[in-house]
């Protein structure tokens, strides 16, 4: 196979501006540039937590059915860091999931620069009531090369430095890279925290931005992605694979994953566009239900886009009123539905710290919760369910004139 990484890395690294920003009680760092999906970085070194009492052992969980595509595609959510507690008020994180119509929880494992803590993951599914759950695995195109993190299989610490690729020290922020399956080390991560993930009971794995990941002059991705299902295949567990491709459009690359995966490009009167690329991007922020892309794939998965920055999607999301939101989400799933893709529902991320529109725990976080200003949750719970929200715009239209 052959695909055109070499200009989608060298792009990459183009920087026009580094921001900092807070999280939770530590900082983070979010390059700005424009070709590239922007992400809520991490400075972590440990990765235990204590809590109140001990997770039941994962791997005497029982096996998960099997997955069903169609169902991921009309019940998906993004449920980013649910089971790595992202949210800084999890426990509502957890409630909101339990009454929801979720089937998929998109990114429950989030890696953007922290391992993967199988401990707090085992300690979270337990405090989830819903069993017909397929739960996913986010496998981040960024690492904290300062991070700790203790093999078992070679009884030593992984050297996350070993794993980035030439040139892309501190390109998410003081300690971070990009990596790259060039790296034996950084394989051997991989492999090793699927493996843990797959015991736990995770059936979706998604690499981000995986032509940052990618070797230009070696597909590495078929052998990775070759050992992952046949680890599944031994412990008798169905999964499923997919990747952040951006504008590779390469049948036999694509179609190595069950789905592909990205933004929809969302503007301010809840449209999106019918081209291949982003114009408000630079380079091509490639649009996947584009013929150039979705024709060459086995299925594709679209969601509102998060970066931390007030021109993304789920930041311009956040700025429409609760009435305009529940049309664009019911707009947007119908239309992607017609065309046999699923769109995913919000159901946590990140939005500028100054978005000024509603939000979640925090003004920097945005969650569909009730019990937060977006009240998004019984418009999508209806959309999942296949029913009108015709009853919940009348609702949110009688709240604004106070009959």
């Amino acid at each position: 196979m052959k695909i055109n990484l070499k200009q989608e890395i060298k792009t990459s690294y183009a920087v026009a501006i580094i921001a900092t920003v807070a999280f939770f009680a530590g900082a983070n760092f979010v390059l700005y540039t424009k070709n590239i999906k922007f992400e809520e970085p991490e400075i972590v070194v440990a990765t235990k937590k204590q809590h109140k009492t001990l997770p039941v052992n994962i791997a005497k969980r029982p096996k998960p059915q099997p997955v069903s595509m169609e169902k991921l595609k009309a019940q998906g959510c993004v449920a980013d860091g649910l089971l790595s507690e992202y949210n800084p008020e999890n426990e509502n994180f957890v409630a909101l999931i339990n009454r929801s119509n979720c089937y998929y929880l998109h990114r429950a494992i989030e890696t953007w620069l922290k391992p993967p803590d199988f401990e707090t993951v085992g300690y979270v599914m337990n405090q989830i009531e819903k069993k017909d759950l397929v739960y996913g695995m986010f496998i981040a195109e960024a690492i904290n090369f300062r991070a700790h993190y203790f093999n078992e299989l070679k009884n030593e610490e992984f050297s996350f430095r070993d794993m980035c690729r030439e040139g892309s020290e501190n390109v998410w922020g003081e300690g971070t890279c990009k990596p790259n399956f060039a790296s034996q080390e950084y394989r051997d991560y991989i492999q090793y925290i699927t493996q843990k993930a797959i015991d736990a009971g995770v059936q979706s794995f998604t690499f981000g931005q995986i032509y940052m990941q990618e070797d230009a002059k070696k597909d590495y991705a078929p052998k990775i992605v070759s050992k992952m299902r046949a680890y599944a295949k031994e412990k008798d567990v169905d999964i499923v694979i997919g990747a952040q491709t951006g504008s590779i459009s390469d049948e036999n690359y694509l179609k190595l994953f069950d789905y592909i995966e990205g933004g929809v490009g969302l503007a301010e009167d809840g449209s999106v566009e019918d081209g291949p690329c982003y114009s408000g991007r630079g380079n091509c922020w490639a649009l996947l239900w584009h013929k150039n892309f979705s024709t060459k794939a086995k299925n594709v998965l679209l969601h509102l886009d998060w970066t931390g920055i007030p021109s993304d999607d789920l930041d311009i999301f956040a700025r429409m009123d609760q009435e305009k939101r529940a049309q664009t989400l019911d707009s947007l799933y119908k239309k992607f539905s017609a065309q046999k893709m699923g769109f995913m529902m919000p159901y946590f991320g990140v939005l500028y710290k100054d978005n000024g529109g509603c939000r979640g725990p925090k003004k920097k976080f945005y969650s569909p919760d009730n019990s937060y200003s977006c009240k998004d949750e019984d418009a999508i719970n209806n959309i999942l369910a296949g029913k009108s929200i015709n009853s919940t715009i009348s609702e949110i239209s009688s709240n604004k004139t106070g009959t």
